[in-house]
Order: C-alpha cells, then sequence, then structure tokens
C-alpha cells in the first residue's frame, strides 16, 4: 500500500464550482446520518437492552454505558458514547500497561488488554460495543462515515500534518477500519484518513460502509 510523503499539504479548499459541490454533499451526508441513525437506534433497541443486561449480570457495579472525551471537527472536543467493555477501573490501569503498547505513535492498542471483560471481548470482537455511538451520529457530533475520532493525550502528540485529520466530522467507520484496522501503523491510519478528506463523497461513503459489513463479519482486525 502507498502512502504519499509526510509534507504540509492542503486536504480541502479547490476553485468556487467545488466548494458548492463539497457543501451540497455536507448537507446530504448529514441528511442520511440523521435518517439512518434514528432507524438504527429504533431497530436496534432490543440489542441495546440485551447487552445491557448482560454487562449488568458480569458486573453489577459497574454501567452500562461508558464515555469518553474525543476530539472531534475542528478540534472541538465532545463525549463518545459506547458500551462499557473494560473493568470500571480501566482508565487507573492504563499507566501500568502503556510499556505493552502494541502500535506506534499517538494511540494505544493491546491485543490481550486484560482490562476488558468477558462480555467485553464479545462485543468488541462484535462491534456491538460501538452501537451507543449511533446517539453521537444523530447529535451531530459523528457522522456515519469519517476518521476515528481520537483522545486529546493522542492529539496533544499530533503534528500539524497529523491535524488535517480533524478537517472533518469523525465517523463510527472510517477508511482505516476496512483497510486493516489495528493491524496498520499510526502513520498508515493519518494517510488513509487523509486520503478519505481529499476524496470524501457520498459513493465513497457508501463504499465504506459496505466494507464495514464484511469487516464486521470477519472481526478478525478488531481490539
Amino acid at each position: 500500500m502507498a502512502f504519499h510523503d509526510r509534507s504540509e499539504e492542503a486536504v480541502g479548499g479547490g476553485c468556487p464550482a467545488q466548494a458548492r459541490q463539497l457543501a451540497i454533499y455536507e448537507q446530504l451526508k448529514r441528511s442520511v446520518d440523521i435518517g439512518c441513525s434514528l432507524v438504527g437506534l429504533l431497530l436496534l433497541s432490543p440489542v441495546f437492552v440485551l447487552i445491557g443486561l448482560l454487562i449488568k449480570l458480569e458486573d453489577p457495579r459497574g454501567t452500562v454505558f461508558f464515555y469518553q472525551t474525543r476530539v472531534g471537527k475542528d478540534g472541538k472536543p465532545f463525549r463518545m458514547y459506547k458500551f462499557r467493555s473494560m473493568v470500571s477501573n480501566a482508565e487507573e490501569k492504563l499507566k501500568e500497561l502503556m510499556a505493552q503498547n502494541e502500535v506506534q505513535g499517538a494511540m494505544f492498542k493491546m491485543k490481550n488488554d486484560p482490562r476488558v471483560t468477558r462480555v467485553g471481548r464479545f462485543i468488541r470482537k462484535t462491534s456491538i460495543d460501538e452501537l451507543p455511538q449511533l446517539v453521537n451520529v444523530l447529535l451531530g457530533d459523528m457522522s456515519l462515515v469519517g476518521p476515528r475520532p481520537p483522545l486529546p493525550r493522542e492529539v496533544a502528540e499530533y503534528t500539524p500534518y497529523d491535524r488535517q485529520r480533524l478537517d472533518v466530522t469523525p465517523g463510527c467507520t472510517g477508511l482505516w477500519q476496512v483497510s486493516g484496522r489495528s493491524s496498520l501503523s499510526f502513520e498508515q491510519m493519518v494517510e488513509l484518513d487523509l486520503r478519505y478528506v481529499r476524496e470524501r463523497s457520498l459513493g465513497m461513503d457508501f463504499r465504506i460502509l459496505l466494507r464495514t459489513v464484511k469487516v464486521l463479519a470477519g472481526s478478525k482486525d478488531a481490539f
């Protein structure tokens, strides 16, 4: 897989006609996000109840939902929601595990993370833990498709080049997720996300969503 040089380059802009085309795309994309998130939340409500019960049965003291502060478009922070897949004091234990990080750059990933619960392993493997992010899509903090929303501590390590990922609304899935996900390096993730920023369109979004279904069927890259 070929990647661009890590030089400063504009990923947006263009002539007035391109700007208008991009504005129309953004409006249509938002309409699709609202419609799909509403339908998804309605149809998946039984799944939400079932997963919530399983999480509480395994750990009655913990919460069903978990949120983290993530960085969205233009560097704006927001609360991103997930089903809780880790022990309650996961963030406190993170410092002890940083030396075992399995990816390079401003991310933490560990395949056999001891903080993950039994229910958590299942919902992570199937990406069910991400379903509450449909609420973020409905609120406008996220889109169905876009770059992964980073943590503030990750953004603190970004170069100006890396920060171009924040030029668009982050997504539940994206080009990185369907191109290898945790098997790729941080640098590769950035390059894939910036390719999306440059080339984004409704057609590209739908292709990524279709590829996401295929990836979830295999689920071998999620951890």
